[in-house]
């Protein structure tokens, strides 16, 4: 084998991984909010998880990267361990999709797959149609690079020494080894697969021995999840831990079928004179059938699981982010749904203290100051970590509508620290007067009342309509309306108040306390209508359409 031969096979595995990828990254944009719906279906049972993990592996074509995901989910606490363990048997399946595309032998259809795939990338404007040009132009890549492994290859079939040396791996242990070692070494056992095809293909390794090493690649495409794991909670790495653990104990099973067994002459019997089929075969029947022992046992496995990961996680800390984590960024579509839940829950916290802020105000019980505080913390806590995700979102390729709502929930996350903001500064107004015993006259206190039911209002019709992310004429407008209202009862109120003082009904420093709190309400009411309308940038046009609509 020449330098020219080391050198063509390192270019078709690269573009093999490259192909890999980039149909997987296409199918996965195409899927889209799709894709958002098949992960929201995990939460049923674990079948559904298993055919979840099954279907998702199938779009983003790396089993590795579903499971790293898992892990990332888990780690966020959004998925619990046995919910998980459905997931990560499916993907084990799904993964075996790309070897039998290879088994199919479409090398022929290559040239003209990718000649069609970048003619749709780079002259068709049309985003949906540019996707379906990336999934084409990555499939005949990855066929190209096929081609070029096997020519790369096709040396070594001459080569006795090297066919001597192959056949060692009928020895269990050494084939298992080395399909282990290599995948590890690539972090992709779809890739590992495919050399092991175009190994097969130039009749350099038998079926005899490619059985073993792709038991050992299944061992090593947990390597990748393994890694992944470091620094998360003792759940995140049990999740790592049975999937290293299913597919342990599938290798053990099917070596000892393999050995015990004519399991290889049934394989040879399905597809005669095809290696590459024979191989396809084992890769799926190994982790179907392992599947089918597991699935139904995958509380024992969890148990295990926290057998070797023992101990439990400390509560997490309320500066914590509950739904992001770095790992779900490999799915863009499913990133985006999760930081709109994190956006979510800084809203209710904001709305918490704003109500908490104001039966501060009226009760005179400022107690709960402390918890409010801690709130507030949160909330800043959130607004930074939530706008760094949202930057590393950006970065990544997302659909026109994501894309959008992306950057407006930068302007949402700001929003919502601004309304703990005022909130915090209506319970420190609280605590001033219960200091200075001061207090409001009735009419005041009346004021202050009705503005307080107008701003609660604003601000969740505001969050339904952001949440709802389609334009609804009626609540749009009856948001502009209560903000109207809420403007002019603040200009009624600063009146009123002046007149009060006037007639000496009210002290000065109280007049004061009140002015501030009539602003800070009024800014709550301003911060809610940015949140309605953060996804559309003309509010006058809405608020025109809306009074249409009415």
């Amino acid at each position: 084998m020449q330098i020219a031969d080391v050198m063509m096979l390192l270019g078709g595995l690269g573009l093999f991984l490259y192909g890999m990828k980039l149909m997987g990254d296409g199918l996965e944009m195409a899927a889209g909010s799709r894709l958002k719906r098949i992960v929201e279906k995990l939460t049923r049972n674990k079948y559904m998880g298993a055919l979840v993990g099954l279907i998702v592996t199938m779009i983003i074509q790396s089993s590795s990267s579903t499971t790293v995901m898992v892990v990332g989910f888990v780690n966020a606490g959004l998925m619990t361990l046995a919910q998980a363990t459905g997931v990560i048997m499916g993907a084990n399946i799904g993964t075996t999709v790309t070897g039998l595309l290879i088994a199919i032998k479409l090398n022929d259809l290559a040239p003209i797959a990718i000649f069609i795939g970048v003619v749709l990338m780079v002259f068709v404007k049309k985003t949906s149609y540019k996707h379906v040009g990336q999934i084409i132009a990555g499939f005949g890549i990855l066929f190209m690079g096929m081609t070029n492994m096997g020519d790369a290859l096709a040396p070594l079939s001459e080569s006795q020494m090297f066919k001597d040396m192959m056949s060692t791996f009928s020895n269990p242990l050494l084939g298992v080894l080395i399909g282990l070692v290599f995948t590890a070494i690539i972090q992709s056992s779809s890739a590992s697969v495919g050399v092991l095809m175009a190994l097969a293909g130039q009749g350099v390794v038998p079926i005899e021995s490619a059985v073993f090493v792709i038991f050992g690649q299944n061992i090593g495409t947990c390597v990748t999840a393994v890694l992944s794991c470091i620094g998360t909670n003792r759940t995140a790495k049990r999740t790592a831990t049975v999937h290293l653990l299913f597919n342990v104990i599938g290798a053990a099973l099917f070596i000892c079928i393999s050995l015990f067994t004519p399991f290889i002459s049934w394989v040879k019997l399905a597809a005669p004179d095809n290696i590459l089929m024979q191989i396809s075969i084992v890769h799926i029947t190994f982790n179907v059938v392992t599947t089918a022992i597991l699935l139904p046992l995958s509380g024992f496995l969890v148990k295990l699981a926290c057998f070797v990961i023992p101990g439990q996680d400390e509560q997490r800390e309320a500066n914590s982010l509950k739904y992001l984590d770095s790992r779900i960024l490999k799915a863009p579509p499913i990133a985006v749904a999760q930081v709109l839940k994190e956006v979510a829950r800084m809203g209710d916290l904001a709305r918490k203290n704003y109500l908490m802020s104001m039966d501060m105000l009226f009760s005179g019980n400022t107690e709960k100051m402390e918890e409010l505080e801690d709130n507030e913390e949160v909330l800043n806590f959130l607004n930074t970590n939530i706008t760094e995700y949202l930057v590393k979102i950006n970065a990544l390729e997302l659909e026109d509508n994501d894309r959008q709502l992306v950057g407006s929930l930068f302007h949402v996350v700001n929003d919502f620290e601004r309304v703990g903001d005022h909130a915090e500064n209506i319970a420190e107004q609280a605590q001033q007067m219960q200091a200075t015993k001061t207090t409001f006259s009735g009419q005041a206190l009346e004021e202050l009342h009705e503005m307080q039911d107008k701003v609660i209002h604003v601000l969740d019709d505001s969050c339904r309509l952001f949440q709802e992310r389609k334009m609804d004429f009626e609540l749009a407008f009856r948001i502009n309306s209560t903000e109207d209202s809420i403007d002019n009862l603040a200009r009624t109120c600063k009146e009123n108040h002046i007149s009060r003082l006037n007639q000496n009904l009210c002290t000065a420093q109280g007049g004061a306390i009140y002015n501030d709190l009539i602003t800070n309400l009024e800014r709550i009411a301003d911060h809610s209508t940015n949140i309605a309308f953060a996804l559309w940038q003309k509010k006058e046009s809405i608020y025109a359409a809306s009074a249409v609509q009415s």
